[in-house]
């Protein structure tokens, strides 16, 4: 019997329902010679300090740096996890094979090796790598299993990573806590929530070191064209009053003139990052939330693996490209004109070097169902059009730019104007992103118009001055944050250039929202409008840390360049481990002995009374009272809340209750009341005594009025 091991239900129930395993037991499916079974993500994680000895159980400043001997994992505590576990256990030692089904990447591969490890697992191992969760991509895969051992470094590299995070967080988070947490407050520090924080600390400060400056600046209309003073901005009026009244005297005269055209390249495939970069700037979405919007499309097989930090395709794909455009039905309109002729096979689209695991996110030739929420159509949308828009052609422009002088002053302005819109077409019925006062100013100048000129001709024109103010640096969003992650720090704006620091960015495509959102949970940072703000906590927090180890960008990006060359086989996993121990020791010995400010949370507090206060009208709505809501049964009598459930006040008539605590897990008032106006919850965490061992998922009211897990 061979045992399939998936990364959770969903994708098991899609690889049994292939492989003919349709019989359902007990935490997994049988048939056709195959058993398959699944985790819930994580079902081991590293043992804690106290796992080691008794004495790590307190934190005590001089019992640190805590570094075992060896470490060991130990399962999630969760009555469901050791469930499923034993299941899991029971089909290793029975079967005669086992085929790791878990999700294709570093994660996925470091989540199966440490259940086979707890399970003692001893037989043979293969190892399904797939892209997409289709019925044709889960057949391919299982025709060309890999050995497990293809994928050891992989593993090594996860490995290091989680001892590395292990190391760092639990000595460094104890160790400023002890020293500098004032009123109890945990100060929370990690490889690479520190340099992230760092980040916006650092432009929190410029922010609040700048001082607006005013200053003039010299323009003149020449033959209904404005042209700018290529000369220093003024800093007094004097100067510009003095330079106005020079140019009233003074002629205007071309200069130079020249039109040159060009091609504007079309966008790269998303990977995850791109993606949500451009999910935040257009529909304002959190990385985390566009992160859980495409991981859903991806297990409903609209499109491909998502964790990816590439933009290429392989060669090898080419041939498909066109029958996954023939099945994207709602697009048939932009899709027609490439099917005309063969779809075209650019080396910025397909590359094999540039592709490691996987490629670039892309639809599958599933097309979009209709059950998709708002949100998710809006994300397909996003990775469908980009995907169109790599096959067409290039936007040919023409740029024009004419110089000029009054007297001795230069003079200059440009003009784009779009000849063949070519990818820009797939773009056309689009509205426009919000822009700045200046944005728009700067655009509306770069799209007039500019009549022919000829060198030396001139003319009179109209002088005037403009007042202007210097802006300070903007504030990161999640999306310039993303991207200065994906940087180590650097503002690049070059798609090439920033392919190449990849290897150096901070956090990977698929931690990165998990980072933000715990800065946000540790009140490191907040939210205004799209902008993110290092709180005064967030600042002292940054200020207190002395070691550049802990809080640069550069130093943990060269951490992250070793993590990635142990996936390649390049550097040993006990090196990274050995480097990070030398680390923690030192920086251990200089806090302890060193001097600093103790930290407390108290303005913190002042600000989360502030949010909550915003908040409450908002909340009052949402969360209205039982007994103003309809049963949704009988739809004639209130609700009413008891001790153990909510039921219809016309109880013994209708019948309909939903009890506080559905599958082992204690419901909110919110997510109840979810469930009875909205008919199903938020994605929730926790479930123990469910008869399948699901441990997290959407409650639904069925048509029955029974609530269902799934």
């Amino acid at each position: 019997m061979k045992l399939c091991i998936a990364e959770k239900p969903s994708v098991a129930r899609d690889i049994a329902k292939v492989l003919g395993a349709t019989m359902p037991k007990q935490g997994y499916m049988e048939g056709n010679g195959y058993c398959v079974t699944w985790t819930f993500g994580h079902l081991c994680t590293l043992k804690e300090p106290h796992d080691y000895g008794p004495q790590f159980k307190s934190w005590n400043l001089f019992s640190l740096p805590i570094i075992p001997n060896s470490f060991g994992i130990k399962l999630i505590p969760n009555k469901g996890v050791e469930n499923q576990f034993k299941v899991i256990e029971r089909l290793v030692e029975e079967c005669d094979e086992v085929i790791n089904c878990g999700d294709a990447g570093q994660e996925g591969e470091l989540i199966q090796r440490w259940v086979l490890q707890k399970a003692k697992c001893n037989k043979p191992i293969q190892r399904l790598w797939i892209s997409s969760l289709t019925e044709e991509a889960i057949k391919e895969g299982f025709a060309s299993l890999k050995p497990a051992d293809d994928y050891k470094n992989l593993y090594l590299a996860g490995n290091a990573r989680a001892i590395g995070d292990w190391l760092l967080g639990i000595n460094a988070t104890r160790l400023f806590t002890k020293k500098f947490g004032g009123n109890k407050a945990v100060l929370s520090i990690g490889r690479v929530q520190t340099p992230t924080l760092a980040m916006l600390v650092q432009r929190q400060k410029e922010i609040d070191a700048f001082t607006t400056e005013e200053y003039w600046e010299l323009k003149t209309k020449y033959r209904d064209v404005i042209f700018n003073a290529a000369i220093d901005r003024l800093k007094t009026l004097e100067r510009a009053e003095k330079g106005l009244e020079y140019l009233k005297v003074n002629p205007f005269e071309i200069v130079s003139f020249e039109i040159k055209e060009g091609k504007e390249k079309n966008p790269r495939l998303f990977d995850l990052t791109g993606l949500q970069v451009e999910a935040n700037k257009k529909y304002g979405y959190s990385a985390e939330n566009t992160l859980n919007y495409i991981q859903s499309l991806y297990e409903k097989k609209h499109v491909t693996y998502p964790r990816v930090d590439t933009t290429y395709l392989s060669e090898s794909l080419y041939p498909k490209i066109e029958g996954i455009l023939q099945k994207m039905y709602p697009y048939q309109e932009l899709i027609a004109p490439l099917l005309e002729a063969p779809i075209p096979k650019s080396k910025a689209v397909f590359d094999d070097s540039k592709v490691t695991d996987h490629h670039a996110i892309i639809p599958t030739e599933v097309p979009p169902s209709q059950n998709l929420s708002r949100e998710e159509k809006l994300i397909y949308d996003l990775v469908a059009k980009r995907f169109i828009a790599v096959f067409y052609p290039e936007c040919k422009i023409s740029n024009t730019l004419v110089e000029g002088k009054v007297g001795t002053i230069p003079f200059k302005t440009s003009g784009r104007q779009v000849l063949e819109p070519g990818w820009r077409a797939v773009y056309a019925k689009e509205p426009k992103e919000e822009s700045t006062d200046k944005d728009k100013e700067k655009e509306k100048e770069e799209e007039q118009t500019i009549p022919e000129f000829v060198v030396g001709e001139t003319g009179p024109h109209d002088p005037m001055i403009h007042q202007g103010k210097t802006t300070p640096p903007k504030p990161y969003t999640e999306a310039t944050l993303l991207r200065a992650m994906e940087t180590a720090g650097k503002q690049v704006e070059d798609e090439e250039l920033r392919e190449m620091l990849k290897n150096n960015g901070i956090g990977r495509p698929s931690t990165r929202a998990n980072i933000i959102e715990t800065l946000f949970k540790r009140k490191y940072i907040e939210k205004k409008r799209k902008n993110l703000i290092a709180t005064q906590t967030g600042i002292q927090l940054i200020d207190t840390i002395e070691d550049e180890l802990l809080k640069s960008p550069e130093l943990t990006g060269e951490w992250e360049s070793k993590l990635r060359k142990i996936e390649k086989g390049e550097y040993e996993a006990n090196l990274f481990k050995e480097e990070l121990i030398q680390m923690v020791t030192e920086l251990t010995d200089k806090v302890v002995y060193g001097k600093g400010k103790v930290i407390t949370l108290q303005e913190e507090e002042k600000e989360e009374v502030k949010e909550k206060k915003k908040r409450e009208p908002a909340q009052k709505k949402e969360l209205q009272s039982w007994e103003e809501t309809k049963c949704p049964k009988c739809k004639e009598h209130n609700l009413i809340k008891g001790k153990t459930a909510v039921g219809c006040s016309d109880f013994k008539n209708c019948g309909f209750k939903i009890t506080f605590e559905i599958f082992g897990k204690k419901l909110t008032d919110k997510q109840l009341m979810d469930l009875v106006l909205k008919g199903k919850s938020s994605k929730l965490k926790g479930f123990s005594t469910h008869p399948e061992s699901i441990a997290e998922g959407v409650l639904t009211l069925k048509d029955d009025f029974q609530v269902q897990l799934g």
